[in-house]
């Protein structure tokens, strides 16, 4: 869209992309994004592709005396931009009884401030070509603007009213409120989103990860004033920011548009409670059936996975790869790499299906998503899976070849993150919230290439064999119920069952 307000988003699992790279079955992707590496065959493929990883954008980073901290990768042939702040806050550090509120301040920071009202946010941003946006996710809230790099100035101003200076006037709330909840009945009607929901909800019960981001429809028609300026003082604090910058973007200047505009956000003294009482989140795993006449059954399979800094969290990416994905409406039937793609494919188990890896800050989930037809034999379906993640427990089991392909997938994925500055922006403001640090690509292939056959059959067995199941059905998913669950739980106890 161009020169236009885009109004705010929330994002779920698996829809935002980072690291944990959505792996596609079909090799053309991958085909694809090598096609745009200049001077590639198949005798310097892997010289070329490291090399191609070294003239990348160094990231700059500086701490503001309020601990803010400022981070830019600047491509000066670039007369674009996009820059925001990025917040370690999301629907994770919220309460039952607050839970929503996050969700709720993202949509309202666009209603007006005392210096601007909605209409002369919308008529700035357009004016100068620019695109504001914002999302909210379980661990982190954003702002960003898409500019020309001589609106940046502007754009960043225009950040700081918003998230300094907005009004939450009782009209605006009050007329937010029903968008809001237009907007939770829109998601209840996308079933993967329902479904992954109910699998953080059952994964992690008695953990704040568990609760969703919009937040029940109780909590959206009750979220006041209050709320929200309550949330914003305990979450929006200068050390749980960063400034982001990519593309057409100076450095310095950036850091001097921080100091003017950002300074005065203050920097709390007790980040330690509050990550003490929302992280450290317990997966406990259990089955959902939300059983109606839907005419396709979505399900999914998960353990618990890893954090983003867990040494193990590279190993099980290439897992997650060769376990691959797949999709009937494709055309490739039983002609792709994934065993599991092939299993489906050849007793028509399911329409299609997607492995995940998702992390947060201390866990993860790690499964397999499939959409059936309601006839379908959802335990063969759901023994298949479990028969695949227990081959990749026996190292003999994995082929050189299958852990190959999986790691020039997650590269592929590499080198799609790069394109453009928004996605680079995103990566950015991920890995400093995360790691304090950005990762280079060089780094990232270098840590993808050390995985072999040996670590994916020890990380397997770490995460797989005998471990607690969490199983979430929606549609006519009768013959997953609890009998079904504790022989599913019971196949988990042996790698000798697995896909030939």
């Amino acid at each position: 869209m161009n020169s236009k307000l885009i109004f705010s988003k929330s994002l779920n699992i698996p829809r935002y992309f980072n690291l944990s790279f959505k792996v596609q079955a079909s090799n053309l992707i991958y085909k694809r994004a090598l096609s745009n590496i200049k001077q590639i065959n198949s005798s310097n493929l892997f010289y070329t592709y490291p090399k191609s990883l070294l003239g990348l954008p160094e990231t700059r980073i500086t701490r503001l005396d309020n601990g803010l901290r400022v981070a830019t990768e600047t491509n000066p042939k670039l007369k674009t931009a996009t820059v925001g702040v990025w917040i370690d806050a999301g629907s994770r550090f919220e309460t039952l009884a607050d839970n929503g509120t996050a969700h709720f301040l993202e949509h309202m920071s666009f209603k007006g401030t005392n210096k601007r009202s909605q209409r002369d946010i919308e008529l700035l941003i357009e004016n100068i070509g620019s695109n504001l946006n914002a999302y909210t996710s379980r661990e982190q809230t954003v702002y960003y603007a898409k500019t020309l790099t001589k609106n940046i100035s502007t754009s960043i101003e225009v950040l700081s009213d918003i998230l300094q200076n907005s009004k939450f006037e009782y009209s605006a709330i009050t007329r937010e409120r029903d968008v809001i909840l237009r907007e939770y009945e829109e998601v209840q009607k996308m079933k993967d989103e329902v479904v992954f929901d109910e699998l953080h909800k059952i994964a992690f019960p008695n953990s704040s990860l568990g609760y969703t981001i919009l937040g029940p429809t109780e909590n959206i028609k009750k979220i006041t004033r209050d709320n929200i300026k309550s949330y914003i003082s305990t979450n929006y604090t200068a050390d749980r920011m960063i400034i982001i910058g990519a593309g057409g973007v100076d450095h310095d200047e950036l850091v001097e548009l921080a100091k003017k505009y950002f300074s005065k956000i203050p920097q709390p003294s007790n980040n330690k409670e509050i990550y003490d009482k929302f992280k450290n989140a317990k997966f406990v795993g259990g089955t959902a059936l939300l059983k109606n006449e839907y005419p396709t059954n979505h399900i999914v399979l998960s353990v618990e996975g890893v954090g983003w800094s867990n040494p193990d969290y590279w190993s099980l990416l290439v897992a997650q790869s060769i376990i691959g994905s797949w999709d009937r409406t494709l055309g490739a039937g039983d002609q792709v790499g994934s065993k599991l793609a092939k299993e489906i494919s050849k007793n028509n188990l399911a329409n299609s299906f997607m492995s995940f890896n998702t992390s947060y800050t201390d866990t993860g989930l790690f499964g397999v998503y499939f959409i059936t037809e309601p006839n379908a034999n959802l335990y063969q379906a759901c023994t298949s899976i479990i028969h695949e993640w227990m081959r990749l427990c026996d190292e003999e089991n994995i082929s050189e070849k299958e852990v190959s392909r999986a790691k020039n997938q997650l590269k592929t994925s590499l080198l799609l993150s790069l394109d453009g500055t928004t996605p680079i922006a995103e990566e950015i403001g991920r890995q400093m919230l995360i790691f304090n640090r950005r990762m280079s690509p060089l780094e990232v292939d270098s840590l993808i290439e050390q995985v072999n056959k040996k670590k994916i059959a020890e990380v397997s067995r770490k995460y797989f064999l005998n471990k607690d199941l969490a199983v979430v059905g929606y549609g006519q998913v009768g013959q997953l119920d609890k009998e079904a669950h504790k022989k599913l739980a019971q196949l988990m106890k042996s790698k000798r069952s697995t896909l030939n």
